[in-house]
This record gives structure tokens, C-alpha cells and sequence, in this order.
């Protein structure tokens, strides 16, 4: 088993940034890639960025340039930097971990609320 938590979701303005942080816990060396999803009302859950452990970077078109997809394995944590927001990022965000087997855990999800 692996259990997610997510932080760091809130209220900006566009333009603003925010970063949200992903602690896994649990079977940790299971884990072959993490990423962040989001869904937004009436949308259906897309990829926001993933990170393998062996590094491959992927990115939705939408954010290219704007998000950045790091980690910490000390922390056991991967974050999302999120830059020049805009209304449309607004969206329920959620924490992905997949292990080698392809089986996937999500974390609570946190409020992206991009708004002036």
C-alpha cells in the first residue's frame, strides 16, 4: 500500500504561483512514477506532469513552461511548482503514484482556485 498526502493548494490570482508537495508513505520502493492530475467541474481527470523514477519528465501541453515537476527521495516528496497561473488551472489537484505492477494511488486532492 501507499498513502499520499497533498498540500499546498489555495486561493491566487493569475499570474500567481503556488506549490503543491506530495509525501508518499508506504511501500515506497514500489513506486515506479509519480505525477499530479487534476480535475476540474464537469471535466474528466487529466495529467498535469508525471516524474519515473528513472527521471522521464511529461508534461500536459496546457502548463509547458509554466509547472515544473520536481522530488525529493530523502523526503520521500514531489512537488509541483506552479507559475504565471491562470483561471483555467483552477481544478481539484491530485497526487499520483503508480507502481511497476501499474497499480495506482491518489491522495485526497487539494482546491487550485485561480481567480481575480
Amino acid at each position: 500500500q501507499v498513502q499520499l498526502v497533498e498540500s499546498g493548494g489555495g486561493l491566487v490570482q493569475p499570474g500567481g504561483s503556488l506549490r503543491l508537495s506530495c509525501v508518499a508513505s508506504g511501500s515506497i520502493s514500489s513506486i515506479n512514477a509519480m505525477g499530479w492530475y487534476r480535475q476540474a467541474p464537469g471535466k474528466q481527470r487529466e495529467l498535469v506532469a508525471r516524474i519515473t523514477r528513472g527521471g522521464n519528465l511529461n508534461y500536459a501541453d496546457s502548463v509547458k513552461g509554466r509547472f515544473t515537476i520536481s522530488r525529493d527521495n530523502a523526503k520521500n516528496t514531489v512537488y509541483l511548482q506552479m507559475n504565471s497561473l491562470k483561471p483555467e488551472d483552477t481544478a481539484v489537484y491530485y497526487c499520483n503514484a503508480q507502481r511497476f505492477d501499474a497499480q495506482a494511488f491518489w491522495g485526497q486532492g487539494t482546491q487550485v482556485t485561480v481567480s481575480s
